[in-house]
């Protein structure tokens, strides 16, 4: 299993009116993890689309929300991939607090498009090389 962390401090911006982390934003932190996840296998996101033609776009994204997280609270981004991508990616998110206690968590599942011809493709080994080492 590929396991990364990040940590994500809540800024005043993005909280409601009753001073919490407003709900639309946890996919924007799931992807922050995603990407810097992506990043320590050795490539990012631009590099995939602008280098290798390859585009992940959001197929699907199931959240549950435990407790609130409110500003100025640092958050950390656990990003999960449980198995090596196929077709799709499927990677597990869980957002803990300072306490440690479970705020949010999900999924959020890609495919891999190529570029050119807009068309459905399997996991580049390019990504498949740097996971393997996760799942053996």
């Amino acid at each position: 299993m590929f396991h990364h962390t990040t940590q994500i401090r809540v800024r005043y911006a993005e909280t409601d009116k009753m001073g919490y982390l407003y709900y639309g934003n946890y996919a924007t932190y799931y992807e922050v993890g995603r990407a810097e996840a992506m990043r320590t296998l050795g490539f990012t996101y631009q590099e995939m689309e602008e280098k290798k033609g390859i585009l992940m776009p959001v197929v699907s994204l199931q959240m549950r929300f435990v407790r609130p997280a409110h500003y100025d609270d640092l958050l950390t981004v656990h990003t999960f991939l449980k198995k090596l991508p196929e077709k799709f990616m499927t990677f597990a998110v869980e957002i803990f607090n300072e306490e440690k206690k479970l705020v949010n968590g999900g999924s959020v599942k890609l495919c891999f498009l190529d570029a050119q011809s807009n068309q459905t493709v399997s996991a580049p080994d390019f990504l498949i090389t740097p996971l393997l080492k996760y799942f053996q």
